[in-house]
């Protein structure tokens, strides 16, 4: 008890010395550059130098086969319509669009304190080819496009426990995206489940389906609402200052405040390190899908790969129910652009004041044959108990002192397009996390819960 007091009052002495602990260390404040300038313009606001590379046409010509794609081939040319850029989007879902293992740990916190959730994985992904969204979209509906399977390592009660998730091109004739397959070690069965809902939640997760798997493009209307400048996705609190991280098997220990948010090798950092990004609304169409449970969402896509840094997702009465950000690094430097992969990625459930962490650590490229896609990534195999490879990693978050911070909400950018309502109790919350650089509990932290399993692909 004493350690904790004065643990508390070095945190206390710190902030009030260095109040800008909520935010990364040199990070401009929200809306702003290094210069004290705003970093977002709308498209009325864009000069003619700004709108070379953005095509503004709405009516632009589609394909002969399927008249819900552009009829121009994908990977498309500049300039872009705000269709285009959801297209080239579709190329960064939560799992690499190429063959790859990789360590997959995730969990989750609630505003009191309790980690729910915690769970490490090793996670391996065959594709045919590495052509990623191309060859999607070259498939016919209901033809596979890759396969996972995940080999659970903990907690203890899910060692041994496995997962395989087929994933499928889809469209209105074909609209199931998923068949999956789990294996329990108790049980020695393998079991075919059911697709979850798109807008289920994963059991004392702040994802849903849609959001681990990626939404398709063509199930929506797209509309450019302007540009902006982003110098912070996910943050670190100031009780983690230094994280180990996985390149392959080397593990380095990094200072949270160097870890950038396209990795190192982003070519389009700005001079004060800001990333711009075009922001592009995302609505739902009826006719692909009605009632849908998040129909208007918002993007902050990079402007060289079209990698989403953030993403607003707005319920039925529009208010902000969701945010997601992410951090990443190239992994796969041959496909250039097409090469950034998951690093790093944070939902936050706004009315449940839930927040879920992923981190994709660790990844190693893969070639699989199609003898062993035959072999390993099939329902049979995970019989065999068989851990075809195991992944290092050191990147859970262990300690609710720990936990990455609620995304900053910026509500200075783009006032019009986006409704933000908190209750009084969250935005508390909120203030005492910007002041403390950590996240501040309701009550005395409580210790961690008791272990809940998930099976988070």
């Amino acid at each position: 008890m004493e350690a904790r007091v004065v643990f508390l009052l070095a945190i206390l002495s710190t902030c009030l010395l260095f109040p800008s602990f909520g935010r990364p260390q040199g990070s401009p404040l929200p809306g702003q550059n290094h210069n004290g300038e705003r970093t977002w313009k709308t498209l009325a606001e864009l000069s003619a130098d700004e709108k070379v590379h953005i095509d503004l046409s709405e009516n632009t010509p589609r394909h002969p086969q399927f008249s819900y794609l552009p009829a121009e081939p994908y990977p498309f040319q500049p300039p872009f319509t705000a269709e285009e850029m959801g297209y080239r989007m579709m190329e960064f879902t939560q799992r690499p669009r190429w063959s790859c293992a990789l360590a997959n740990l995730f969990g989750s916190i609630t505003s009191q304190g309790f980690l729910l959730g915690q769970g490490q994985a090793v996670n391996l992904i065959a594709y045919p080819s590495p052509t990623g969204v191309a060859e999607e979209l070259a498939r016919k509906p209901g033809e596979e496009i890759y396969r996972q399977l995940t080999q659970h390592l903990f907690p203890p009660e899910a060692f041994g426990s496995q997962n395989l998730l087929i994933r499928y091109r889809t469209d209105k004739d074909f609209p199931k995206k998923e068949d999956i397959f789990s294996y329990s070690l108790s049980l020695r069965r393998v079991r075919h489940q059911n697709q979850l809902r798109r807008g289920d939640k994963f059991p004392y997760m702040a994802q849903s389906m849609d959001d681990a798997s990626g939404r398709d493009a063509w199930e929506f209307s797209w509309r450019l609402l302007g540009t902006d400048i982003l110098y912070q996705t996910v943050r670190f609190p100031v009780t983690r200052p230094l994280v180990t991280v996985a390149d392959g098997d080397n593990l380095h220990d990094v200072p949270t405040s160097s870890l950038k948010l396209l990795g190192d090798d982003y070519p389009l950092y700005t001079a004060d390190g800001g990333v711009p990004c075009y922001v592009v609304e995302a609505r739902a169409r009826e006719d692909w899908l009605p009632g849908y449970y998040v129909p208007r969402i918002l993007y902050w896509l990079d402007q060289h790969a079209f990698f989403p840094l953030r993403t607003e997702m707005y319920d039925r009465e529009g208010r902000l129910s969701q945010i997601e950000v992410r951090m990443t690094k190239l992994l796969n430097p041959a496909l250039k652009e097409r090469g950034y992969g998951p690093f790093i990625i944070l939902d936050w459930d706004v009315p449940l004041d839930l927040m879920t962490y992923i981190v994709r650590d660790g990844l190693r490229l893969m070639e699989w044959s199609a003898a062993d896609r035959l072999t390993f990534f099939s329902p049979d195999f995970m019989r065999r108990q068989w851990f075809l490879t195991l992944v290092k990693s050191q990147l859970a978050v262990t300690t609710p002192e720990e936990f990455f911070l609620r995304p900053a909400l910026e509500r200075d950018k783009f006032p019009t397009e986006r409704h933000i309502q908190l209750s009084a109790e969250l935005e508390e919350r909120i203030r005492a996390q910007e002041a403390a650089g950590r996240l501040v509990f309701e009550a005395p932290q409580p210790q961690s819960a008791p272990q809940v399993v998930s099976m988070r692909e």
